[in-house]
């Protein structure tokens, strides 16, 4: 089914003043990052090189429905929360995998109790055979999806993906990695004051890792280890968590143009990475991301420099599809709705492999002038350079810092600045 690599990740100790941080400098409308130095965001293959998911085949979709009592007590055996919920509790699932009574043995470490607790489940469900067998991979999987994949806030589990594993042989056809990419961006674009990100969060940490290494948030403990996130840990921070975010946007502030990793895979060796050969057709486009109702837009035409090219002036997108972000949870509030049918011309993007990114551009200076005019201040969240003056500034700085003629950088900058004022 593709999840062997994904589900033998070791456990990675949340940053979570990190991706505080990150969430504030998240746009909802272009679905991208805004840094000083221009746009930023995860893409399909920093999906499949970090977590090994596949980001290639059949989009996650389908219909959802009013309540899924039904579906879950033919497919898992169980109930739903209530009678119009997609959510089942946790700790029956686990209990129904045997492992409700587990827990940790003093002086066992994560990695130990992980590891009991595998033997454990192993040793109750091999007993199992034909549909009580299925029953128990379905419960086990949609504990995966629901609470890793595609997870939520709070302890129940989301069902919602429960009709996509009645035929078990399909499972293996989905693309999982670009739905654990769409939800995570659904969940950046929550309100600021939720703190945190539903999801799968070590994606979001380790691309900052191997993108930003100036932060230094990171430390390299396994070289050549594959997926990548097995190559790092967190860097204990002892410090509030307010003064931590704080630091961490000063020094997004003020990271030096040249310090950004736009390119970081260029000397990987992928032979021992099947799922990035199988996810290339999908890497450096333009593409519709789904996960039933996540319907977000992957606007790699926004960071082509991930790609080796200059940036070229692009229009900035705005949303205007109403269906982007719902508002709509799946705790039973939703209508039953087709999503192959509603975003048809979505989904058909997809099964296209959406559209080639490519640039003509031979610098990346008219795209930073247009991005200073578009996002001004916005782009700074520290507390070093306030106002739209010096942030433009210093976006125009990052532009031409490399120029050979100090008197044709001057004479713009001032040009752009007296348009400001």
């Amino acid at each position: 089914m593709g999840f062997g690599p994904f589900l033998r990740l070791d456990e990675l100790t949340p940053d979570v003043a990190l991706i505080q941080a990150l969430k504030e400098r998240w746009d909802p409308e272009c679905h991208t990052f805004l840094f000083p130095w221009g746009h930023m965001i995860p893409t399909l293959e920093d999906v499949a090189r970090i977590t090994s998911l596949w980001v290639d085949g059949q989009a996650v979709t389908g219909v959802t429905y009013t309540s899924y009592q039904e579906l879950a007590e033919r497919l898992l055996g169980l109930e739903v929360t209530r009678e119009r919920s997609s959510l089942v509790a946790r700790t029956r699932l686990q209990a129904s995998l045997g492992v409700a009574d587990a827990r940790h043995q003093t002086g066992e470490g994560k990695t130990e109790y992980m590891t009991r607790l595998s033997e454990d489940a192993r040793a109750a469900l091999v007993v199992e055979e034909g549909a009580a067998a299925d029953r128990d991979l379905r419960r086990f999987l949609i504990l995966v999806i629901g609470k890793l994949i595609l997870g939520t806030r709070g302890d129940p589990v989301s069902c919602r993906c429960l009709p996509l594993l009645e035929d078990l042989s399909s499972i293996g056809r989905y693309a999982w990695g670009a739905a654990l990419l769409a939800h995570l961006f659904d969940s950046l674009g929550t309100s600021s004051r939720e703190t945190g990100v539903a999801g799968f969060f070590p994606l979001l940490q380790v691309w900052a890792f191997y993108h930003l290494p100036s932060l230094g948030r990171g430390v390299p403990r396994r070289p050549g280890a594959v997926p990548l996130l097995q190559r790092w840990r967190f860097r204990r921070d002892e410090q509030s968590l307010r003064l931590q975010v704080t630091l961490i946007h000063d020094a997004l502030d003020t990271v030096p143009f040249g310090h950004v990793e736009w390119t970081p895979y260029v000397r990987e060796d992928d032979a021992a990475q099947p799922w990035v050969e199988r996810g290339r057709p999908y890497f450096g486009r333009d593409i519709w991301l789904h996960a039933f109702n996540m319907v977000v837009p992957l606007h790699h035409r926004l960071v082509t420099r991930t790609l080796g090219l200059h940036q070229a002036v692009v229009e900035f997108p705005t949303r205007k599809r109403a269906w982007e972000r719902p508002g709509q949870s799946f705790r039973g509030i939703q209508q039953e709705t087709d999503w192959t049918v509603r975003v048809r011309e979505q989904l058909t993007d997809w099964e296209q492999r959406g559209r080639e990114v490519a640039s003509e551009a031979t610098s990346d200076e008219d795209y930073f002038r247009a991005y200073a005019r578009r996002y001004g201040a916005q782009v700074y969240k520290g507390s070093r350079r306030p106002g739209r003056i010096a942030s433009l500034e210093g976006i125009l700085h990052s532009t031409i810092q490399q120029r050979d003629d100090p008197q044709v950088i001057v004479t713009q900058l001032r040009e752009e600045l007296d348009r400001a004022q």
